[in-house]
């Protein structure tokens, strides 16, 4: 299963290396572990009843529809998951009736819920979020950042890499991602201790100094169980109650987990068949950049593509703001950058990328999560980052051989979409300045010379 699909490497080598280190740990404590190799998900399940004819399976509720779908065609008994703080029944629950789904909303009924950063019936400091802080550009010079807790490569790691098949993409591991409940549990509390301070302002920062920032790291470990994220909350929580971090820093990494995270698994339950969304009708290729690393003048672009080949993440931001901002600018089609996503991240999850691409990042759904499209020109990314600095291209032209490509494509993008957003109230100023443009038909040349000069592989 995993040689089928295009996984970046380090996420094949934390997945089975997680997995027969756990497997080890089971036989310590006396059990009988039967780990084998398959085709498929189903074809294991077949061959083990084949082989022990045992009188029950029984497995914890899977992540993805499909997983759980397959599990109960094979006779597979479920039990309740502990891997999310809201369960997908309780999710069903807070969504029905609902004209819109929106994570504020949902955000601050978890608050409440679960008591976390709350005062009574209060949020702590008298607000629910501190995004004005929060979204701080990078200090001057790139900052400092803490390093990242990093394990050093086993016998067993180098057994599991030694056994990747060729054609997987990126970088070989180095350490960066726990594969054992022990490096996990190290990682969350050198996060607490040496980043979570930060995390909160800059947060949203991008630098081409660090790759890591302030960012915690921990959704792989999170994602495949080596952590849960109660523990991580109640971690963030103590810090702040104990003086350690501010409250904005506190706030802004428990709203990831609960907030976002569980958002995110709740709409890949509730709306399966989101992914065959593509309403602004976006048809284009992944073009040479994407699908065979050819190298990209655009720097922030060049950035977070380096960034996933050598370690299979970048942060919200870059995923946003730069990959997903310059798919849905340049045209590219929904479900080809959904799966690219799925199998460069290492932790590209199934129910992570169907909601976080095709309703956030490709805006694919026509805003059921998320009320207007993420698209920026250049402009945001100077403000955000330091990469437009060193970069050939200016972000604050639109047209001219040195254009930023985003500030070109982003006002042709409003051009091109004018009838399925200009109704969008938020959006009515962005439109208003469109309208004022002298230059738009320049703006549109400039736009095809791009999107031609990006498909052969150019810009």
């Amino acid at each position: 299963m995993v040689d089928g699909r295009r996984f970046h490497k380090q996420r094949v080598h934390m997945v089975l290396t997680a997995m027969r280190r756990f497997g080890r740990e089971l036989e310590g404590t006396g059990f009988t572990v039967d780990y084998r190799k398959a085709s498929s998900l189903r074809a294991g399940v077949r061959a083990h009843v084949a082989e022990h004819g045992p009188e029950e399976i029984v497995a914890t509720e899977p992540n993805s529809p499909s997983v759980d779908t397959l599990l109960r065609e094979l006779g597979v008994r479920i039990e309740r998951s502990d891997q999310f703080l809201c369960h997908r029944a309780d999710f069903a629950t807070w969504a029905g009736g609902r004209s819109r789904l929106r994570l504020e909303d949902f955000y601050r009924w978890q608050r409440r819920r679960l008591g976390y950063l709350m005062d009574g019936d209060t949020p702590v400091g008298g607000r629910w979020n501190f995004d004005e802080e929060n979204r701080q550009p990078p200090p001057v010079g790139g900052g400092r950042w803490p390093t990242p807790l990093r394990s050093r490569l086993d016998e067993l790691d180098r057994e599991v890499i030694a056994g990747i098949t060729p054609g997987h993409p990126g970088a070989a591991p180095e350490g960066w991602w726990a594969t054992s409940r022990r490096s996990a549990l190290a990682r969350l509390r050198h996060f607490i201790a040496k980043a979570l301070s930060r995390f909160g302002t800059y947060e949203d920062a991008m630098t081409a100094s660090s790759w890591h920032l302030s960012h915690s790291l921990l959704s792989p470990s999170l994602n495949i169980g080596l952590l849960m994220p109660h523990e991580v909350c109640d971690a963030v929580e103590d810090a702040y109650r104990s003086g350690a971090v501010p409250i904005n820093a506190a706030e802004g990494m428990i709203r990831q987990v609960i907030g976002w995270r569980e958002f995110v698994w709740g709409i890949s339950w509730l709306w399966p068949n989101q992914g065959n969304a593509n309403v602004l009708g976006n048809r284009r290729s992944l073009p040479p950049s994407w699908s065979k690393r050819a190298p990209t003048d655009l720097r922030c672009l060049q950035i977070a593509l380096d960034g996933l080949h050598e370690h299979g993440w970048v942060h919200h931001i870059q995923r946003l703001m730069v990959l997903s901002n310059f798919a849905n600018l340049y045209g590219m089609h929904p479900q080809a950058v959904r799966d690219w996503m799925r199998e460069q991240y290492v932790d590209g999850a199934d129910w992570v990328m169907g909601p976080n691409v095709m309703g956030m990042g490709m805006w694919a759904d026509g805003g059921s999560m998320s009320s207007k499209p993420y698209v920026s020109g250049g402009a945001y990314i100077n403000r955000m980052s330091d990469y437009c600095r060193d970069c050939r291209f200016d972000p604050t032209k639109r047209v001219g051989t040195d254009a930023c490509p985003l500030t070109t494509l982003y006002w042709d993008f409003l051009d091109r979409h004018r009838d399925a957003l200009r109704g969008n109230a938020r959006m009515a100023r962005q439109y208003a300045t469109l309208d004022r443009l002298a230059d738009l038909d320049d703006v549109r040349t400039r736009a095809r010379d791009v999107i031609a000069s990006i498909a052969a592989g150019g810009m």
